[in-house]
């Protein structure tokens, strides 16, 4: 991996766990905060499409076509997952939690489905990557399983989790092998939606503008860099830089999103919690470099 490659997913990690932040703060609006995010995506993003359409510069092919729906409708899934566990759990719980467990169930699935064997590195990641989640739920206390609502951080973190993993194996192939533009990619998965999500917006839509009106800001915001974060790790990816080492690169924004969680949100994060992170962190490099 170059330097360029290198520093591009590094931004890239401190602007994901930064919108994350954001979208936790307005994390009570629900799917009319998606919308709305994903609208500004749509039109922010537009004029850049546009010039890659103008200049050839799309990648697109009916190969492509699949894909683009597919990345779509499984950002979408994670979109609202990962705003209902914002609902219910802290987010320096559900953040490292989903960041963490993308690369393990992508791991588990290669050997149930696919038949792979696993190396002794792969069970070490695997066994750290479960270490780390325990010590960022429980902060070292196993009691905390039983309390009420002890569960949900895990819970929500992994589904969104095992979103993280779809989407990242179907939009690492589009970009790859299919040579789609990263940009053309995730403003096609930006306008799906906004498609998707605009009846249940329609259905109500007084209701949809009560829900938003102090959360515009925290839209625009969100709307703006989470496209830019994303893009800047396609745009590693299609410069060269294997998923190998991206991806574990990009989990430092696990350590990243709880410390501001302590910061910003003053969510108790405590010893235990950044541990967990840690601990996470290096199960999921051994995971992604087996």
């Amino acid at each position: 991996m170059t330097l360029a490659s290198a520093l591009l997913v590094i931004l890239a990690a401190v602007i994901h766990a930064s919108w994350n932040i954001i979208a936790k703060r307005a994390a009570a609006v629900g799917p009319a905060f998606v919308f709305s995010y994903n609208l500004i995506a749509c039109v922010a993003y537009a004029p850049w499409v546009a010039y890659l359409g103008v200049h050839g510069g799309l990648g697109w092919s009916w190969r492509v076509a699949p894909f683009l729906f597919l990345s779509g409708l499984i950002h979408l899934g994670y979109s609202l997952c990962l705003q209902l566990g914002y609902q219910r759990a802290d987010l320096s719980v559900v953040y490292p939690v989903a960041r963490g467990t993308g690369p393990m169930l992508s791991s588990l699935g290669a050997i149930v489905i696919l038949g792979e064997a696993m190396s002794w590195q792969s069970l070490l990641g695997l066994a750290l990557v479960i270490a780390g989640i325990g010590l960022v739920a429980t902060q070292g206390d196993l009691s905390a399983f039983r309390r009420p609502g002890g569960q949900a951080g895990v819970v929500w973190g992994s589904a969104t989790g095992g979103l993280i993993a779809a989407y990242t194996v179907v939009d690492a192939y589009a970009v790859k092998t299919l040579h789609a533009s990263p940009v053309f990619l995730d403003w096609c998965s930006n306008v799906l939606r906004f498609i998707l999500l605009a009846p249940l917006v329609a259905a109500s839509p007084a209701r949809a503008l009560r829900a938003m009106r102090e959360s515009w800001p925290a839209a625009i915001a969100v709307g703006l860099l989470s496209p830019l974060a994303y893009i800047l790790v396609l745009v590693a990816l299609d410069d060269g830089a294997p998923l190998s080492v991206v991806a574990p690169m990009r989990e430092m924004s696990m350590m990243v999103g709880a410390l501001m969680g302590m910061a910003i949100l003053r969510e108790p994060v405590g010893p235990w919690r950044l541990v967990g992170c840690a601990v996470l962190t290096a199960g999921v490099v051994l995971l992604s470099s087996s």
